[in-house]
């Protein structure tokens, strides 16, 4: 096409009588630069690796653009793929988060963080049991992975498979003796059982495990504390077990007010059981006068 339309040109700018010059085919192409894709494979984990740096400091729209950047000059990289797919995770895409680490799957069929990233995606979706059957293929491969094992556990609870949940949140403090989200969850788990003395104990316990400043067993102890002082009676509501969970509440909903949201509540898996006796403890007084000042 090159040639063609040099010799079109060349008639217009010399009319008729001349019959235009051979054409050399080297004067038409120009050199091209050939690419260099070990290069830039080699460059985009390089983007990736800097990404991966900027998340763990939680930069991550600056994450995000490193690690597209990353994906666009190694897109046959798993690696890569599925750092880009996990910083879509976080940033709540899971669309987009899902396609990437299917690919990065499909690249790399084995590797289990990949998997654990499947299983987390297809939580966010609420696909349970796709998000059950990625983690536990991931676990058979990476068995001690404590955030694994707590991302299994919530889906379990989801199912309302309540053994297989607590069974794995036991697991993941196991793999991770400190890790007191999975603590937490089982006291989920059991109030929803309705042993509320246990669930209010693994409260304590995670509490007591994030060093006494976590808001969310905080909360969880003050409500049901609150509940079963009834102290929504006016005779009960100056007793010392009243005050004591009015003011462990409220130092909660102070310290993260997204806790006074009850569909932030719903996001980390509280159940109806539990919501009802939030709705009880919000009702009052002095926590409605706070949470309106939030």
């Amino acid at each position: 096409m090159l040639k063609r339309i040099f010799l079109l040109a060349a008639l217009a700018l010399g009319g008729f009588a001349t019959a235009p010059q051979p054409v050399q085919a080297q004067a038409l192409t120009p050199y091209i630069l050939p690419l260099d894709y070990e290069l830039m494979n080699e460059q985009g984990r390089y983007l990736a690796s800097e990404a991966q740096q900027l998340a763990e400091y939680r930069q991550f729209n600056r994450a995000l653009t490193l690690a597209q950047l990353a994906a666009q000059l190694a897109p046959n990289d798993a690696q890569v793929l599925a750092l880009l797919g996990g910083l879509y995770l976080q940033a709540g895409e899971p669309e987009q988060a899902l396609a990437l680490l299917t690919q990065a799957n499909t690249l790399s069929p084995e590797e289990p963080r990949i998997l654990f990233a499947l299983g987390s995606a297809h939580l966010q979706q609420q696909d349970y049991r796709q998000a059950v059957t990625f983690l536990e293929r991931g676990l058979r491969r990476e068995p001690n992975n404590a955030n694994a094992l707590f991302d299994l556990g919530n889906a379990y609870l989801l199912l309302q498979q309540y053994d297989q949940a607590i069974a794995r949140f036991t697991a993941s403090v196991q793999a991770q003796e400190d890790f007191w989200p999975s603590v937490n969850n089982i006291g989920l788990v059991l109030y929803e059982q309705g042993d509320a003395n246990q669930a209010v104990a693994k409260w304590e316990e995670a509490l007591a495990m994030a060093g006494g400043e976590e808001p969310e067993p905080k909360l969880a102890i003050a409500v049901v504390r609150y509940a079963q002082g009834n102290c929504r009676a006016v005779a009960n509501a100056g007793s010392s077990l009243c005050q004591s969970a009015l003011s462990m509440g409220m130092t909660a909903l102070e310290q993260d007010s997204r806790y006074a949201d009850e569909a932030f509540l719903r996001q980390n898996l509280w159940g109806n059981r539990l919501m009802n006796t939030t709705q009880q403890f919000f009702s009052a007084p002095p926590v409605r006068s706070l949470i309106a000042e939030l």
